[in-house]
């Protein structure tokens, strides 16, 4: 008898009216394709234009050949314009022309349009890219009222991201951080693409620690305390069982035995197992709350126990796995590099694999998947590799990525529940909201308690996550307390200081008739305009990237880049106490600014303030 520890759930976030509506919310649900109407055109993003551009010239020209994809990125350097592209280096041999050549062909025979001032060769044969500055400032107003067009991307069915997933009756810790965020902010960009995505939270609900736990429970237990805080006294009642284990090795096979005694149904331990598992997820619930992370549903490891044996069947019948001393074992081809995966214990139980096997099995039976994302540390990667491998081996074509992450560490070791030597992630939080309040409280000392509070909560959590999201997911992270809870430099306090930064220059302009008009235009006169608005321009690329990356570091790196642009051109061009054409034309750019600070921090999973 197995309870499925499963909870759909209606992902509810906190909402907000900070601004102009956030992006995140303009994707329509059957969005497929790209429509063009008088004045109802949705926003196409500008590498895509450009490139558009650029293929009816290159077709006049070439028609006949088999080009390479043109590409187009930001240019390195303002002095190269504002776009680039390497078209005629890349198709040379295949044109059979010098690059130089070539690129002034097409400098030559560009076709006419409405998007591109002038064409430029650079070095060997680059194009250097200069857009109309009226094209520039009408493309950045649309960004704010219009959509962007992601239909190119393969956006057909659901894209199941699997992360977080603690284990029950284990309070979350640091070492639980990356999965968690890491994996929410990749599911936020999915969705802003206007991909389906489903956020699974695969609980570790079901193995050899609820034998031992129900030992501890049963002779350890101080009632009191675990009427106070039951995660915390659960997770006490498991450390004292590894450390009496050294002394008493046959406390082992007991454990074992009262895990046979679940596993067959037990009525009294199904019932401890149950009561495990709400209290565990009632208190993940509320690190989830603070760290505004949603899932769709809760798949527990339980839940898919019925369907395991279906498994070693399908695999032992087509001969996929073997017998081997009494186990059930999967060996791989040499080629593959890979150690044989047990699937099946010569004693009947399952592994991991086994469970993994079978989660796969259930999202390809009732899901039109995608793509199914899993977010875990480094060290898992030989067992997706291996397990990956097998539902290759069975046909079950379904597209998988395995996004590591390096682990995070103290400087002399690993995280160990066992050896009790961890950083709580609400102890993590509730530090970063002291730091956080004492610099409010200093800078803002007329607030409300309340005020402070919130401020703190949002400054201190946001500061956390950024710390992390920042970094390459892929390297390791040394724990330290003041690099986690830094608010200087590439932090998102600077990020979300430079967006209340704005707001407070928008309230001014306001408060002197001067307020945000949408009608006016944005001029793009003088280089810190241009560089900044360029940079705007170039948000939905850095998002697409991320997305292909699955790295949320590319949309920090984007952000913080930005603030800094952004802040240049503040101190460059003034815009309150100007004429009415500029202080309307500064402000609209100041407003998008501000509007894609918050955009991309909300696809960080990170909250913004009015005021600071």
């Amino acid at each position: 008898m197995v309870l499925a520890t499963k909870t759909v759930l209606k992902t509810v976030g906190w909402s907000f009216s900070f601004g102009t509506l956030s992006l995140f919310f303009i994707f329509k649900e059957n969005v497929t394709k790209y429509v063009e109407k008088e004045g109802e055109e949705m926003h196409n993003i500008i590498d895509k234009e450009i490139a558009r551009i650029f293929e009816e010239t290159v077709q006049k020209l070439y028609g006949d050949k088999e080009l390479k994809k043109i590409e187009i990125s930001v240019a390195t350097n303002e002095k190269f314009g504002d776009f680039q592209t390497n078209f005629a280096m890349m198709n040379s041999k295949i044109i059979g022309n010098n690059p130089r050549a070539i690129a002034q062909e097409i400098v030559d025979n560009l076709v006419e349009n409405s998007v591109i001032e002038k064409l430029e060769i650079a070095g060997p044969g680059f194009i250097n890219i200069f857009l109309k500055s009226e094209y520039l400032g009408e493309l950045l107003k649309k960004s704010r009222e219009e959509n962007y067009d992601f239909s190119f991307l393969n956006r057909e069915g659901d894209v199941v991201i699997d992360f977080s997933s603690p284990n029950i009756a284990k309070r979350m810790h640091i070492g639980h951080l990356r999965s968690t965020i890491i994996g929410d902010s990749i599911a936020r960009i999915y969705r802003y693409l206007g991909y389906h995505v489903v956020a699974d939270n695969h609980i570790g609900d079901w193995g050899t620690q609820f034998g031992k736990l129900i030992i501890g429970y049963r002779r350890w237990l101080d009632r009191e305390a675990y009427e106070t805080n039951a995660i915390e006294e659960l997770e006490r009642v498991y450390v004292e069982f590894t450390k009496q284990s050294e002394e008493h090795p046959e406390l082992e096979e007991e454990a074992r035995l009262e895990l046979k005694k679940l596993q067959d149904g037990d009525e009294e331990n199904f019932a401890l197992w149950k009561e495990f598992i709400k209290v565990s997820l009632d208190e993940y619930a509320k690190l989830y709350g603070r760290l505004d992370v949603h899932f769709d549903t809760y798949y527990g490891e339980s839940f898919y126990h019925d369907m395991m044996q279906g498994v070693i069947e399908e695999l032992v019948e087509k001969k996929i796995a073997v017998e081997d001393d009494g186990a059930k074992v999967v060996f791989f081809p040499e080629e593959d590099n890979l150690f044989p995966c047990i699937v099946q214990k010569k004693d009947g139980a399952f592994l991991y694999s086994t469970s993994d096997i079978a989660t796969v099995k259930f999202r390809k039976d009732n899901y039109n998947i995608n793509k199914i994302i899993y977010l875990t540390d480094e060290r898992q990667q030989d067992h997706f590799k291996q397990f990956f491998k097998i539902t290759d081996m069975l046909g079950w074509n379904v597209p998988k990525h395995h996004i590591w992450f390096g682990i995070m560490r103290f400087a002399d070791g690993v995280f160990s529940t066992r050896k009790g030597n961890v950083i709580r992630l609400e102890q993590l939080m509730d530090e970063g909201k002291k730091r956080a309040y004492d610099i409010v409280n200093e800078k803002n000392p007329d607030l409300s308690v309340e005020e402070k509070d919130n401020i703190a909560e949002i400054v201190g959590v946001g500061a956390i996550k950024y710390a992390d999201l920042s970094q390459n997911r892929q390297s390791p992270i040394i724990f330290e307390w003041d690099k986690i809870l830094s608010f200087e430099g590439n932090t998102a306090p600077y990020l979300q200081y430079s967006y209340a930064r704005i707001q407070s220059i928008l309230r001014k302009a306001e408060s002197e008739g001067k307020g945000i008009d949408f009608t006016k235009t944005i001029l793009i006169k003088t280089p810190q305009e241009r560089v900044l608005a360029n940079h705007i321009a170039a948000f939905p690329m850095a998002v697409i990237k991320a997305s292909e990356t699955f790295k949320p570091n590319v949309i920090a790196d984007y952000l913080f880049e930005l603030a800094k642009k952004f802040n240049s051109f503040y101190n460059s061009c003034p815009i309150l106490n100007q004429d009415d054409e500029t202080l309307f034309s500064r402000g609209l750019l100041a407003k998008v600014a501000g509007d894609t600070i918050k955009d991309g921090l909300d696809l960080l999973g990170i909250k913004t303030l009015e005021r600071m």
